[in-house]
């Protein structure tokens, strides 16, 4: 009967049509009773309208190529390269920086409602004294400082704005291929990445109400926050703002003070957690739910780690305290920890957070396939010599370069509406890529039998909770149900695990990794709870691997058997691959060049829930 479970699963592994020409009314489209389908894709995609983007390269890759390779299309990336997804998208949206969008595209273009103003004259100048780096520096000067010297002027942001609104309307195709307005707020006082990604709900009639706020006009969050607030206010309309990848942040995107170094207040956490419902856990500068030094005994903790410096370069600290807290605030885990504390203090959980993935890629190419990879930016594209050198000559070693992450939602069709329901409730989760998918399900009445049966969805959201929900009670330990499948085109399944989070009654913050269902017929170690490996099947010479091990499908019922109905937790659910090629290793065969000596070339591919809190009556 399980089996039966898994092929129900197949119908929902996101495996996407490419869009037909034209627009269909979203009122027109089938909504199920239920999410019955997984939809894949990504929040944070940049354009040639970002000034990183089009200075590091991309002169010619805009929104309307990124929503067409998106949906399947072959485009054509740079110097002669063609550009195609295996598998196309369900959804985008292009998140171009707010600050100075399209302005060193319109300048290289003549716009005359930029070069004839105070900053396209000023840079201008700049260029002609042979300063290239000049603009920049003022560009970053303001995302640390919050505030511009110069800023484009109204007339030139909301042609721009238009633009990108215009672009997504032109590819929104309601069930079939859903695009989002939003953009990048980019704020990085003192060089730490405090970056929010908002997305709005609402077609152009709301969305061209407003103008993007920028880190030029703040870069305390606080004020973004006020900002949407005030768009709600205005148009009727959606909007959330969803908190970057934290771990180059100075250990400013968690913790108990806020960007600029006060104390949290009741204003802050009330804000945070009405705002910003969602955090992008994995994306292509390194991976976000743990770390070795905070979770010591994980032994899947350190992956994809981005933890050298941050995004001004300086070093992290040294002293292991100082070490420590820096790393404590800017990973998933410890934040969801984090928060459990909060609520205490405040009575609100602002790090009460969904996990997504989202690539972060400034090329206008959303894809997070180890074989397909495509880079940052355009010098870490394909080429024989992206493996052994840097972004942009001078940032990071091309080789530390993620290929994550991708968004799995649960939602009743494939609309704004229905996928902004999903992001709001929290029913998504974040994978490094492969398209696995994975259902969740927290309450007390579940059943054995109910894993039997083919529409066991419908009894998880009868009986209890999906993944991003809330569980409340004082008697016995809640039943969780697990599923997941493996990506059709991909790797077979190595284990799945419950990351369980709690605060005990003396105030300290714990963590414990359950091992729930596995492949083979290994044991677990009750002396330290843990399996051994799955074994390795990647050839390294061609960069290929076999599905011999692991499994296709898993599932289980699992109940805490450490639940204490006095303490408030969260329960999130990790599912690993087994071990294939990581992109670099694909790069030296592909190329025949030889790696850098650290570079990892073998990868376990992996997908985090979005957790099930449970709240003491």
């Amino acid at each position: 009967m399980l089996w039966g479970i898994a092929a129900a699963a197949m119908t929902v592994s996101g495996c996407s049509q490419k869009s037909e020409e034209g627009s269909q009314n979203a009122a027109s489209v089938a909504v199920t009773e239920y999410p019955e389908q997984v939809y894949w894709g990504d929040l944070h995609l940049h354009t040639l309208y970002s000034f990183d983007s089009y200075n590091f390269g991309n002169k010619t890759l805009g929104p309307d190529e990124a929503y067409r390779f998106a949906q399947g299309e072959e485009v054509d990336a740079h110097g002669g390269k063609r550009a195609k997804l295996e598998q196309p998208l369900d959804f985008l949206m292009v998140a171009d920086h707010a600050e100075f969008t399209g302005v060193f595209l319109g300048l290289e273009k003549g716009n005359p409602d930029i070069v004839d103003t105070p900053l396209g004259k000023a840079w201008a100048a700049m260029n002609e004294a042979g300063d290239t780096i000049g603009p920049m520096n003022e560009v970053v000067a303001s995302l640390q400082e919050g505030k511009a010297k110069r800023q484009p002027p109204e007339k030139f942001r909301r042609t721009i704005w238009s633009e990108l609104v215009e672009a997504a309307e032109r590819h929104n195709k309601p069930g079939k291929f859903t695009t989002f307005a939003g953009y990048e707020w980019t704020s990085m006082p003192g060089g730490g990445n405090q970056h929010r990604v908002v997305v709005f709900k609402d077609d152009k009639d709301k969305t061209l109400q407003t103008l993007p706020f920028s880190a030029a006009d703040s870069n305390n969050p606080m004020d973004l926050w006020r900002y949407l607030a005030g768009y709600e206010e205005q148009t009727g309309g959606e909007v959330m703002a969803i908190a970057h990848n934290g771990n180059i942040s100075n250990g400013n995107m968690f913790g108990d003070v806020q960007s600029d170094g006060t104390p949290f207040n009741q204003e802050y956490v009330n804000l945070r957690a009405r705002w910003e419902p969602l955090y992008e856990t994995t994306q292509v500068k390194g991976d976000g739910e743990s770390h070795p030094l905070l979770s010591p005994t994980d032994e899947f903790a350190d992956f994809e780690s981005w933890d050298e410096n941050n995004i001004s370069m300086v070093a992290k600290p040294t002293e292991p305290a100082t070490l420590r807290k820096w790393l404590a605030g800017e990973y998933a885990r410890e934040g969801l920890k984090q928060g459990l504390d909060l609520q205490e203090r405040f009575g609100v959980n602002p790090y009460q957070y969904g996990l997504i993935g989202s690539t972060d890629a400034h090329t206008g190419l959303a894809t997070s396939d180890d074989n397909n990879f495509w880079g940052k930016f355009v010098e870490s594209e394909p080429s024989k010599e992206r493996i052994n050198s840097k972004m942009g000559g001078r940032l990071w070693e091309n080789w530390r370069l993620t290929s994550s992450g991708y968004i799995g939602a649960w939602a009743k069709a494939n609309t704004r509406e229905e996928l902004f329901a999903a992001f709001k409730r929290k029913e998504v989760y974040a994978t490094t890529g492969p398209r696995m998918a994975v259902r969740f399900f927290g309450g007390w009445d579940y059943q054995a039998s109910d894993m039997e049966q083919s529409d066991y969805a419908r009894i998880g959201y009868a009986k209890g909770v999906p993944m991003g929900g809330m569980l409340t009670g004082s008697g016995s330990a809640p039943r969780f149900m697990v599923t997941a499948l493996k990506d059709p085109n991909g790797a077979n399944l190595d284990r799945v695990q419950v990351i369980k989070g709690w605060r005990s009654s003396d105030g300290k913050l714990h963590e414990k990794i359950y091992e729930v269902v596995f492949s083979g017929d290994r044991k677990i170690d009750p002396a330290t709870g843990k399996i051994p490996a799955v074994g390795n099947t990647v050839n390294m010479n061609d960069a290929t691997y076999t599905n011999d091990i692991g499994e296709a499908f898993l599932s289980t019922m699992w109940v805490d058997p450490d639940f204490n109905p006095n303490v408030a937790a969260f329960y999130y659910v990790r599912v690993l691959e087994i071990p294939t090629p990581r992109w670099t290793l694909y790069d030296a065969v592909q190329f025949k060049v030889k790696p850098p000596k650290n570079a990892e070339l073998i990868t376990q591919q992996r997908a985090y829930s979005s957790p099930i809190w449970y709240q003491p009556s």
